[in-house]
């Protein structure tokens, strides 16, 4: 039969003719998807209008009375068990007419089994209940004619729009409000293993309320790819009512497999991830758009002040001109930009790209935005994303060192590491970065213990593992280790075996050298190992501890696979992660540690000072004051300087200083009062050579530091500075006060807090005080002020700085050179620690 034939048997009055045509409509395999929602309500707008033209008993030019689709029926949309939602709107001149045209509309319906949301209203009455009910307001948002006085609609159509745009500074906060409450309720449908397809977060509620936002004018969510995730999910719901027969929006685990079937795909787990990457479209379009909602009615609501302040400052302009002749102030207000990194920047609450960023010249500038975004806890500007998306070059092939670093500080910046991945990931940023993310995005768990999809719980178990970071000696290993430890779940087999291929090639691909890459596929590869061996083996046979000692290798290893294994377990549900099991890994942890411990682990023995060293220190001692050089590390650095480990970040700063107090501190507050980074430091004394007259040594500083944005000042500036900061010229302190009062620094979710300790028999000849602690800047130089108040000679040190981390270590002693008394020790390391967390 045609689709004339059918429309002409649903014009019949009685029910038979429409419900044989719906059913022929719905069985058919001709028309799916939009095109079969379409046409059954074209059907049903048939059958009605032939209800409602027979039971008024007037021609089809009817006046004062029509019938009007609303909700979902309003737009259209009709699934194969959807109710039928219907006004039937008059002018209130003939109620008995009107009450008995309803009952020749409302039973047919009902014969049929449809369910039915109907009301009967004049438009004034519509009017208010729209205005007391949301819902009831949002489904006439959508109202669309189908019988009788057309004029009598559009009148309904244009007054329930304009009350909507002038409602909506008070309207939208409910709705918003609205959508919260149902999350909380339902949900997240991504994560969901049994997910409401209409109510958890991301459904089709969700896309109805970014309809209605753009009604209002106000705000607009993101067009891309939005309205293909709706069409999958109303796809889906088309597939569960025909494949269970009721009208039913939660896809039961039970009936996933026979709706992938009916939807033609390969199995349930296709269907789950189609139906993830849609809601994660909806969810990213609602998180912009109710962000762009907040800021335009932010902006409403201070425009009256500021209109007032605006008038007052323009009387003021009147009465008052500057010197030459030009009235003060004038042009157009520039919203206030912030800076945060080299090339971005915060605008009116999010992070935009600075003017002058060329993302086609900077491909590190997604990560550092991303980074400086996370760490400010702000939003990616959408804008600045798809930007970024579009321009930014592919990184090079092993990535730069700024690069890597730029990803650890994201992946430590704790909560605000979900918001922002996720702005990068809805631009296909992550995939372009990480392509091995692909096959584990949107993967669903079908395990009752996890309550996120793959790619989420790695994220997640990144935020665990950036509140552990100071338990280890390498977060940034820990971190990584966090973000790839379930890589592996993409590939068939087993997944930490897989894993540990990928983490392998994944970390040389990011710049990690052979050593540290070798580390991470360890974590990745047993990853399960401690938690595993706890709850199931004897602890007390030395077999056991052997062959996990074994697998370790390491007591760095260890550290970090026990601070992988409590993220990973916190990350994955409640149910992974209790107090016993976290006492019983402990316990193998200590028993492993106890095994793998070895002897004292002394100060690294001073390598032999280069020519420019010695040269440099033969000047300082023979001025009497500091010497240095700045070297860019763009020329290829001799093997025999790094060591083998990769090339640090940053240009390396070398200072000679005749030996004296003070001078960690004093060069430390230099560096950080000209923005200057400082990626990795070394402090050591150098004897003077035995030619040079004269009997006493020089303090030698090998820094790397990289410019927190813009470009290195000069080294004579530098120089000069640090003269003054020497002899208490330069107040240090007060500068970097001022700074930061004229320019806050922002954070995000609060760091861990800093801990101190003093690593126990670590060296002979000094006590080693161990320093992790957030990245700030001034951070060194009020650890140097500390350790100079405490009375301690640091001997030397070793300061690295991975993504945001700090992890220093400092070998001090008595000014007799000697060890610090053991209570000494405990006292200077307990001060410094209440020193970094004051405020």
């Amino acid at each position: 039969m045609t689709g004339t034939d059918e429309r002409t048997s649903a014009e019949s009055p009685g029910p038979g003719g429409y419900a044989a045509a719906r059913l022929r409509l719905l069985t058919e395999g001709a028309r799916t998807g939009p095109p079969r929602r379409a046409a059954l309500a074209e059907l049903t707008d048939d059958w009605l209008a032939g209800l409602f033209t027979a039971g008024a008993g007037r021609p089809r030019g009817i006046s004062g009375i029509s019938l009007v689709a609303v909700g979902g029926y309003g737009r259209g949309e009709l699934s194969p068990r959807s109710d039928l939602d219907l006004l039937l709107l008059h002018d209130g001149s003939d109620p008995t007419a009107v009450a008995a045209l309803a009952d020749r509309l409302w039973y047919p319906v009902w014969d049929l089994g449809l369910d039915l949301d109907h009301s009967v209203r004049t438009l004034a009455e519509a009017r208010r209940t729209a205005s007391e009910d949301l819902k009831v307001q949002l489904g006439l948002l959508d109202a669309r004619h189908l019988a009788g006085d057309l004029g009598l609609t559009a009148g309904l159509r244009t007054a329930v729009l304009a009350d909507w745009r002038n409602q909506a500074p008070k309207r939208l906060p409910e709705l918003k409000e609205l959508c919260d409450e149902r999350a909380e309720r339902q949900g997240e449908l991504r994560f969901l293993l049994e997910p409401d397809l209409k109510e958890a977060r991301g459904g089709l509620r969700d896309a109805t309320a970014l309809r209605a936002v753009a009604a209002s004018w106000l705000a607009d969510a993101p067009r891309e790819g939005l309205a293909e995730a709706r069409r999958t999910l109303l796809d889906v719901r088309d597939a569960l009512h025909l494949s269970t027969g009721r009208a039913t929006d939660r896809l039961a685990l039970q009936e996933q497999d026979q709706v992938a079937a009916e939807l033609g795909l390969l199995d349930a787990d296709v269907l789950l991830r189609q139906v993830y990457e849609a809601a994660g479209v909806i969810s990213y379009a609602a998180d912009v758009t109710w962000r762009e909602v907040g800021r335009v009615l932010r902006s409403r609501a201070v425009r009256p002040r500021l209109r007032k302040m605006a008038r007052e400052r323009s009387d003021f302009l009147r009465r008052a001109v500057v010197g030459d002749g030009r009235a003060l102030g004038g042009g157009k207000q520039v919203a206030e930009r912030s800076p945060l990194a080299e090339g971005v920047v915060e605008q009116d609450g999010e992070v935009v790209l600075a003017r002058a960023a060329r993302p086609e010249r900077d491909p590190v500038l997604p990560l550092r935005a991303a980074a400086a975004a996370a760490q400010a806890g702000l939003p990616l500007s959408p804008y600045a994303v798809r930007r970024l998306a579009a321009t930014a070059r592919p990184l090079p092939t092993p990535w730069p060192a700024e690069a890597r670093e730029e990803l650890v500080t994201l992946l430590g910046s704790g909560r605000p590491t979900v918001e922002v991945w996720e702005a990068l990931e809805a631009e296909g940023l992550i995939s372009r970065l990480l392509p091995d993310w692909e096959r584990v995005r949107c993967r669903p768990q079908r395990n009752a213990v996890h309550i996120w999809t793959v790619d989420r719980h790695l994220i997640e178990t990144a935020v665990r593992a950036a509140a552990l970071t100071r338990h280890v000696h390498r977060p940034d290993l820990l971190l990584v280790g966090a973000l790839l430890h379930d890589i592996g779940k993409g590939w068939p087999g087993d997944h930490s075996v897989a894993g540990e291929i990928i983490a392998k090639d994944v970390a040389t691909r990011i710049g990690f050298d052979a050593e540290d890459a070798a580390v991470l596929a360890t974590l990745v590869r047993h990853h399960l190992l401690l938690i595993d061996t706890a709850t199931r083996r004897d602890l007390d046979d030395p077999a056991t501890v052997r062959s996990v000692a074994d697998a370790v290798g390491t007591q760095g290893t260890l550290e970090l696979l026990h601070a992988l294994t409590e993220a990973d377990a916190l990350a994955t549900g409640p149910a992974a992660w209790s107090s016993w099991r976290g006492s019983l890994v402990a316990d193998l942890v200590r028993r492993v540690g106890a095994l793998l411990a070895g002897d004292l682990l002394d100060e690294p023995a001073p390598t032999a000072p280069t020519a420019e060293q010695e040269r440099l220190a033969i000047e300082a001692f023979r001025t009497g004051g500091p010497v240095l050089a700045l070297r860019a590390r763009s020329e290829p650095v001799p093997a025999e300087e790094t060591h083998g480990a990769p090339e640090p970040l940053g240009v390396e700063l070398l200072i000679a200083v005749p030996d004296q107090s003070a001078v960690l501190p004093a060069v430390a507050g230099v560096l950080a009062v000209h923005r200057l980074t400082v990626r990795t430091a070394e402090l050591r004394t150098l004897r003077l050579p035995q030619d040079v007259h004269g009997d006493g040594s020089v303090l030698l500083l090998d820094w790397r530091v990289a410019a927190e944005y813009g470009s290195l000042p000069e080294a004579a500036r530098l120089r000069a500075d640090l003269v003054r900061a020497l002899d208490g010229s330069l107040d240090i302190g007060g500068r970097l006060a001022e700074r930061d009062a004229a320019y806050p620094r922002r954070r995000g979710l609060l760091a861990p807090p800093p801990r101190v300790t003093v690593a126990p028999a670590a060296s002979h000849h000094a006590t080693v005080i161990e320093v992790r602690a957030q990245d700030a800047p001034g951070l060194l130089h009020r650890i140097g002020m500390a350790l100079e108040k405490a009375g301690v000679r640091v001997r030397s040190m070793h300061v690295s700085t991975l993504g945001a981390n700090a992890v220093d270590a400092f070998y001090v002693t008595t000014g007799a050179g000697e060890p610090l008394p053991e209570q000494d020790a405990g006292s200077v390391a307990r001060v410094l620690e209440e020193t970094l967390r004051a405020p």
